[in-house]
């Protein structure tokens, strides 16, 4: 089932000032990519009017392009309350629509893919907004939302959520190609454009060759077996996902650090040729830490990646980091930077890829006019990158996505060595004079 909402009549007095009163609310826990950046997001001191300007939208909104014309779908898992924002932070009608079993859009307390739609309506006014969401683990649904973004004309698609194991962390898998398939191969009028965060997963993630040490156990550093787990505080659910290209197998095993009690613990399934992949998700004890043991059981061992949500590592590595969907050639994988162009300490980056990835960053957090805390992370900038691609699209309704692609690459303002690099890809997203 999906639904077209219009944006409810004023209300007045009391129920009015509560209604205000919520809406300026600090919101809960909001979904991965945005969460371990919420500590270190400094409060935001560009106007508008400033942040219009470097991004280059200021002139083309100042022309009458508002992105009329182009629907984006907004493929998320947080979008509670989302029928309050209607004609103030997001457009007067959004079309959305569940493809969890359970066929509730508003199933998590986040507000994580409202935030998503108030940059897009923010930067394109007049674009039209498609909400879905899926559960997490369940590709079909994934591929679902995306399937019917296309049936609903979308030409955009921003999704800041990750799902690391989907992939084998080098843009490879079955997903991939089942993803590519439903974007198209960018040259034609119907094909997707699909932007997507790059992930927050500087301080959680590890990439590497199995090391054995001598006992089947991988050999984080030294001679630790065991990699600290530290679950962010208020969360209710971590999980821990192993994953790589598919030849050996493996076991992960999580433990309570100061009980010894295994909590959980998940093998890779030796058929599955497009990647190998495991995840073990429990929710945690407060205050307590936790340890992450690999056991391989089979097959020539190789490299393979870990990461965690709503939680940080002991042990990480530098780059190699940018998770699913963003890996994928057929993505456009956002990062983040500061106002200065640094980018963020928490952005993904890879070096393990045939490609630089990032694609782009976009300069975070962005403001939001509903909540005090800005809205931060790589999330932040997906919604950006694809509000510009919106009104390129607008003024150029026959562009295909690869030439909307290609004209955003090459008007980026390059902020590293010349050309794309592994820290900020092309460099910071910006429309070229109308």
């Amino acid at each position: 089932m999906y639904h077209t909402i219009d944006a409810p009549r004023p209300l007045r007095g009391l129920t009015a000032l509560l209604l205000t009163l919520l809406a300026v609310a600090p919101a809960p826990a909001a979904d991965e990519a945005e969460a371990p950046a919420r500590a270190a997001a400094a409060p935001d001191t560009r106007s508008r009017d400033q942040l219009l300007s470097q991004l280059g939208a200021d002139r083309w909104l100042a022309a009458g392009v508002r992105g009329r014309g182009v629907k984006v779908a907004v493929l998320d898992t947080g979008f509670r309350g989302w029928r309050d924002h209607l004609g103030k932070d997001l457009p007067a009608n959004v079309t959305a629509r569940s493809f969890r079993a359970d066929g509730k859009l508003e199933f998590r307390d986040s507000q994580h893919g409202i935030l998503c739609g108030e940059v897009i309506h923010t930067l394109a006014p007049d674009a039209e907004l498609l909400f879905a969401n899926w559960e997490p683990g369940h590709e079909d649904q994934f591929l679902a939302a995306v399937r019917w973004a296309r049936e609903q004309g979308a030409r955009v698609i921003s999704c800041s959520v990750i799902m690391p194991s989907w992939s084998d962390g080098e843009g490879g898998g079955a997903m991939h190609r089942a993803l590519s398939d439903l974007l198209g191969p960018g040259a034609g009028p119907r094909d997707l454009l699909c932007f997507a965060s790059a992930g927050n997963t500087t301080d959680r993630h590890w990439a590497g060759h199995f090391r054995d040490n001598g006992d089947g156990w991988h050999r984080w550093q030294g001679k630790r077996t065991e990699d600290g787990l530290r679950p962010w505080a208020g969360e209710s659910e971590v999980a821990v996902e192993l994953y790589g290209r598919a030849g050996a197998s493996y076991e992960l095993w999580v433990y309570d650090s100061g009980t010894g009690r295994e909590v959980g613990h998940a093998a890779t399934d030796p058929h599955q040729s497009d990647r190998l992949s495991a995840a073990v998700r429990f929710p945690p004890a407060s205050g307590h830490s936790y340890g992450v043991r690999v056991h391989h059981v089979g097959g020539p061992a190789g490299d393979f990646h870990l990461t965690t949500t709503f939680a940080s590592l002991d042990c990480t590595t530098p780059g190699a980091n940018v998770c699913f969907p963003g890996d994928g050639k057929e993505v456009v994988a956002l990062g983040a930077v500061d106002e200065e162009g640094h980018r963020r300490d928490y952005s993904a980056c890879g070096t393990n890829l045939p490609r630089p990835k990032p694609d782009l960053v976009a300069t975070v957090p962005f403001p939001s006019s509903w909540r005090p805390r800005p809205f931060g992370g790589t999330s932040a900038a997906a919604p950006q990158a694809a509000a510009l691609a919106a009104l390129c699209l607008s003024r150029h309704p026959d562009w295909t996505p690869a030439r909307v692609r290609q004209l955003m690459q090459s008007a980026a303002v390059d902020l590293n060595t010349p050309g794309p690099d592994y820290e900020t890809g092309y460099g910071r997203i910006h429309l070229p004079a109308e």
